[in-house]
């Protein structure tokens, strides 16, 4: 792996977790444009995902008393509903529409989580079902782009869950979701073990990972939120405008 993709990988994961620990979004929304755009856009993902588990696991164990496992519960098989389909498609399609996808995704996501009106509040019986197709859909666009927040930010607002347990539960679901991506893409043959990058590398993602959460944790006591968002919003952004121009170049000719 050349020193310069390396280090593009370990820069745009610290400041994903970085700013995952500081504002609760971050890891999918940054990393996966960036690394579909470094590695191509099926590997970028299956590297995103990998990096899911990680921050989701870590995130996790400083929250674990705020997590909602009964709805958590609900969306870990769900997951797989959805993210079977979506390695059969991800398997399919060319670079040049999954770069779509991928850009067109995360562009959904930051509207979904920073633009959207407010929905109805759905309650009582109708929840349920709700929260099952939720799980689904979540687990297809992780699979497919490595960004679950759209179908995860709706539902948050459709439940009127009370955002901090609504984040701590994101992060064992996001550790699941991105456990599903990484098996149903092998399984299925999306990702192949010939095409994975160096082992070496999963180890860095961890050590990166884990440096990104405590600058998080540093920065939470000096930078507001807000901030935290803001940056988060600007860096996914290009990425994704960036990926879903290179995506729509290559498919248009």
């Amino acid at each position: 792996m050349p020193l310069s993709l390396l280090a593009l990988v370990v820069a745009a994961v610290l400041v994903g977790a970085t700013l995952q620990r500081l504002s609760g979004t971050g890891v999918g929304l940054v990393v996966a444009p960036v690394l579909a755009l470094a590695m191509g856009p099926s590997l970028g993902v299956f590297v995103t995902n990998a990096t899911t588990v990680v921050s989701g696991f870590l995130i996790m164990l400083s929250v674990l008393r705020d997590v909602d496992w009964r709805r958590w519960l609900v969306f870990a098989p769900m997951a797989v509903v959805g993210g079977v389909p979506a390695a059969l498609l991800v398997r399919e399609l060319e670079d040049g529409w999954l770069n779509i996808v991928i850009g067109a995704v995360v562009l959904l996501a930051l509207a979904m989580t920073f633009g959207l009106p407010r929905v109805p509040h759905v309650r009582g019986r109708a929840l349920p079902p709700v929260t099952a197709a939720t799980g689904a859909v979540g687990g297809f666009l992780n699979t497919a782009a490595g960004v679950a927040a759209p179908a995860m930010v709706i539902y948050s607002k459709l439940s009127r869950w009370e955002q901090r347990r609504f984040a701590a539960t994101m992060q064992p679901t996001f550790m699941t979701m991105g456990l599903v991506s990484v098996g149903a893409k092998l399984s299925v043959g999306a990702t192949t073990l010939s095409q994975l990058p160096p082992l070496w590398l999963f180890p860095v993602i961890v050590v990166t990972v884990a440096g990104g959460i405590a600058a998080g944790g540093w920065l939470a006591r000096r930078v507001r939120a807000s901030t935290a968002r803001t940056v988060a919003i600007t860096l996914a952004g290009a990425g994704a405008a960036v990926a879903l121009t290179r995506g729509l170049l290559t498919v248009l000719g």
